[in-house]
């Protein structure tokens, strides 16, 4: 799937600005999303080069975790579960889009 499209599906802004970030070795939010969902993201063709495996332990989940409680305190778990929501809503969006 080309690039522009990719950039229609929901979720899209956390998704393609994730990999440019782990890509570029960057530790943000949305690289730890984007590592999260990296098997899932690798099965429809956004691969091992694209979206590297995680360096480290603890699991990118967890790194995701962490550094929203340090954002946002008590705010963290909506947008933890929130920023995930939208990853899984691209990586099933992108599924369909390729399966039509």
């Amino acid at each position: 799937m080309d690039e522009a499209r990719l950039k229609e599906l929901p979720g899209a802004e956390i998704v393609l600005a994730g990999i440019a970030d782990a890509a570029a070795g960057r530790e943000t939010v949305n690289a730890f999303a984007v590592r999260s969902a990296a098997t899932r993201l690798s099965r429809m063709g956004l691969g091992p080069v694209v979206v590297p495996a995680p360096r480290r332990e603890p699991p990118a989940a967890h790194e995701l975790y962490k550094r929203l409680s340090d954002e946002l305190g008590d705010g963290a778990h909506s947008r933890y579960n929130a920023i995930l929501a939208r990853v899984a809503s691209f990586a099933g969006a992108a599924e369909r889009a390729r399966s039509s």
